[in-house]
């Protein structure tokens, strides 16, 4: 009989945490050969002011996910839950190898019922490790929807307050528009993330 792995547990990873926060992971830099010079820090480029007569301007909403209170607060509670799931899970993976040892070990020696019954209680962990399994994959997917939505009826309102300020006639999403360039100073995540966060207070703790 096989022993599901622990890595089934790491799998609840699902894209919980990312869903609202998500950063593409970059390869280690190389280290240099040998000490050299330390390169002048590069000044921080002043944001661009928004272009007079501007009607059209983009928004980053993954951006506005990692960086404001609500974005932070969902992504926190999400990975509470995953978390939660992912230490239940391994208790009981615990619990399934301890079993096997114990009959991979000492079954030469037992008697036929009591081989018998500790093998059944093996079949009947795996099966509760598989429905287990399947039952948090669920919950914490149910929880990162519910939080989508709610983030998503937040955040439009402040889109739209933030738009008829500035008299715009359309805010893109720029990961989804196909943009390719634009003057930065269309870019009003930092505007939108300022009004979010004022508009939402700030970011509650973690709840289950």
């Amino acid at each position: 009989m096989k022993t599901l792995s622990l890595a089934t547990a790491l799998s609840l990873l699902l894209s919980a945490a990312s869903t609202f926060a998500q950063a593409p992971s970059q390869p280690a830099p190389p280290q240099p050969a040998a000490p050299q010079a330390a390169a002048p820090a590069a000044q921080a480029v002043p944001p661009r002011p928004f272009p007079e007569g501007g009607r059209l301007a983009y928004i980053n909403i993954q951006r506005i996910a990692s960086e404001s209170a609500e974005g932070r607060s969902a992504t926190a509670r999400v990975k509470a839950l995953n978390d939660k799931k992912v230490t239940e899970l391994a208790d009981k993976n615990k619990a399934l190898q301890a079993n096997q040892q114990k009959l991979q070990q000492g079954g030469a020696v037992m008697s036929e019922a009591a081989r018998g019954q500790l093998e059944k209680e093996i079949e009947k962990l795996q099966v509760e490790i598989q429905r287990f399994t399947q039952d948090a994959q669920a919950e914490v997917q149910e929880l990162q929807q519910e939080l989508q939505v709610e983030f998503q009826k937040k955040l439009m309102p402040i889109i739209s307050v933030v738009a008829a300020e500035k008299g715009l006639h359309m805010v893109f999403s720029q990961a989804d528009s196909g943009l390719v360039w634009a003057d930065q100073g269309l870019d009003l995540t930092s505007d939108v993330i300022q009004r979010f966060d004022a508009a939402t207070g700030a970011a509650k703790p973690p709840t289950k």
